[in-house]
């Protein structure tokens, strides 16, 4: 079949431009092995990274058809199957007579050639968690650390990782809030919570909370999930560590524990959140915090000539109902974590040293 490629070429410091390369391949041919035949029957300047073609070293991540994806594990055949559920019909997604496929560089990360992105602060990033059992754990010890099977199984889904970028590549936050670390590094910090052998817990959940450059700088946009090529879920881990924090950590630690703490307080009190509670025990911390109640000031005033401020409350006629649920859900969370606990307190394993 004869598939269109619209390549975008660049160069470090200069504006992209999309180049063509016609290409007549069979359906299960991967996008990297259509990079390649571009390569080397067409235009040999063409730029981009590879290694394994196996899924295994991540090298190939780009963006294929406006989503970031492996070009070693996307093929051709499903990629325009995928365009086509997009649109209403095969011919709606371009005005080329051939079927079309986009490669452009990975997003967050400026652009060294063609595909070939600069990915220093991903590397930094990570670098930042700390993505390592702590010194003392690692020192080496008379016998081997002993873990069970449970807490060697709550290590697998992060340890499928393959940094190849895809999520820090297609993460809004990251794109607006150039401190956050990203989510590839937050699914790399949570590994080091779970794993049994680190020895600061504690330390590194204060760490991965402060700011907006730790968890709490996630939008909750869930790209870093759609997009990842090993089901890691980096949302899913970055949740986690949230939850480790709300567990930890009471209202006064930071506004961001405080933010959700209340959420839940009000929700409970009233079946739906009463927006002047809200304001007064979050940002001015139940008038402890006089800068932020000042700053309160202007947005109430503004919201009373737009006739936004609510005076009053009324309380949702479910109120009872949402309490319960709530109730039930924290005591099946809690149930959870002792079961938890006990399984990890069960005769250990080596697993190494």
């Amino acid at each position: 079949m004869q598939v269109r490629f619209k390549i975008f070429r660049q160069t470090e410091g200069s504006p992209p431009r999309l180049q063509t390369y016609d290409l007549d391949v069979e359906p299960g041919t991967t996008i990297l092995d259509c990079l390649n035949r571009i390569k080397w029957e067409q235009d040999g300047t063409l730029a981009f990274r590879k290694n394994c073609r196996n899924t295994i070293c991540g090298s190939c991540s780009m963006r294929i058809n406006g989503r970031s994806a492996l070009a070693c594990k996307e093929n051709v055949g499903s990629e325009l199957a995928r365009l086509q559920r997009l649109h209403s019909s095969a011919a709606a997604q371009t005005t080329d007579a051939l079927p079309t496929i986009t490669i452009a560089p990975m997003g967050n990360m400026p652009v060294i050639k063609d595909l070939v992105v600069d990915m220093a602060s991903f590397w930094e990033h990570l670098e930042a968690v700390d993505p390592y059992v702590s010194t003392g754990a690692r020192q080496v010890p008379e016998r081997e650390f002993l873990q069970s099977p449970e807490e060697r199984d709550r290590l697998n889904q992060t340890g499928n990782c393959i940094l190849c970028g895809a999520c820090y590549s297609e993460c809004n936050a990251r794109e607006v809030n150039p401190d956050f670390v990203g989510p590839h590094a937050l699914a790399k910090a949570y590994r080091m919570v779970a794993d049994s052998r680190d020895a600061t817990t504690t330390e590194r959940l204060e760490k991965y909370g402060e700011g907006t450059q730790g968890v709490w700088g996630c939008t909750r946009c869930y790209y870093c999930n759609s997009v990842c090529p090993m089901e890691v879920a980096p949302l899913d881990q970055i949740t986690k560590i949230k939850q480790e924090l709300l567990e930890r950590q009471d209202d006064q630690q930071s506004r961001a524990v405080r933010h959700r703490k209340v959420l839940v307080e009000l929700v409970k009190e009233g079946g739906w959140i009463d927006e002047r509670k809200f304001g007064l025990r979050v940002v001015s911390n139940h008038l402890r915090d006089l800068r932020g109640l000042v700053s309160l000031g202007p947005l109430g005033l503004r919201m009373l000539a737009k006739g936004k401020f609510p005076l009053s409350f009324e309380p949702s006629e479910a109120v009872e109902e949402v309490r319960s649920l709530i109730e039930a859900v924290q005591q099946l969370e809690a149930e959870a974590g002792r079961i938890e606990a006990t399984k990890v307190q069960e005769s250990p394993v080596p697993v190494g040293g």
